[in-house]
């Protein structure tokens, strides 16, 4: 079977900076891959040339046997079928929490606002905030505006979701709450691809680990052999940085 996603050495710079430097890295449906590394690693630069907000100098991004990498893509189309989610959760402060969720799904996917609501209030069900549907964001906290922010790109019922150390704004006994969710989106076959900190939730929910450093995919595996068993020398490094 080929993979969701297929991502084909994909290198970008900045200011001649090098930040991804040949990343090859093939996601599975319904798998959930979690990026790991230092800050400036490139996860979140991988994340952002996925989603296309960042175009790629070099490689091949391939989404369900489609080059979205190709320039002649429509890239809105493209994001259509991806859910992203970053660390600050960027719900419109104007907007009650129900229009912020069914924002896409009624300008992008043309969908009426009667069956666009009924969809958004099932998902803040399934979040566990149904009873905040009126409120305006600021009323929430943190970890529930985050949720918000899931349902809200779930709400097109995307192929794949790109998570971005969506816990790292979070006061820590937040964390918790927003994790749980997604936990809860694996065990309903979601295809995730997140980037985080949390190393005990990667251990816990992560199909595969991968350590990225200086741009470069170093280790994945499993999450039993990668954080118990880890053959190289950078990845053994960081793991022990992250004990102290």
């Amino acid at each position: 079977m080929s993979p969701l996603l297929r991502l084909e050495g994909i290198r970008k710079s900045f200011a001649g900076q090098e930040v991804l430097r040949g990343v090859d890295l093939d996601v599975a449906e319904h798998e959930v891959v979690v990026l790991v590394g230092a800050s400036g690693s490139g996860k979140s630069t991988l994340l952002r040339c996925i989603n296309l907000l960042e175009q790629i100098d070099d490689g091949r991004i391939v989404l369900a046997g489609d080059d979205i990498s190709d320039p002649r893509v429509d890239a809105d189309r493209v994001r259509s079928r991806i859910g992203v989610v970053f660390q600050h959760y960027n719900l419109f402060p104007h907007l009650r929490v129900i229009d912020n969720v069914t924002l896409a799904a009624r300008h992008v996917h043309k969908m009426g606002k009667t069956d666009a609501a009924g969809r958004g209030l099932r998902l803040l069900t399934r979040i566990g905030l149904a009873d905040k549907a009126r409120e305006y964001p600021d009323r929430l906290s943190g970890g529930q505006q985050q949720r918000v922010a899931i349902a809200r790109a779930l709400a097109t019922d995307p192929a794949l979701l790109l998570l971005d150390e969506i816990t790292s704004a979070l006061d820590p006994e937040l964390v918790g709450e927003v994790l749980d969710l997604v936990r809860s989106l694996k065990e309903q076959g979601a295809t995730i691809v997140m980037a985080t900190h949390e190393m005990a939730f990667a251990r816990d929910v992560a199909d595969r680990v991968v350590f990225l450093d200086g741009g470069v995919i170093v280790e994945q595996g499993a999450p039993d052999e990668f954080f118990d068993h880890p053959r190289e020398e950078r990845t053994r490094r960081f793991l022990a940085r992250l004990a102290h």
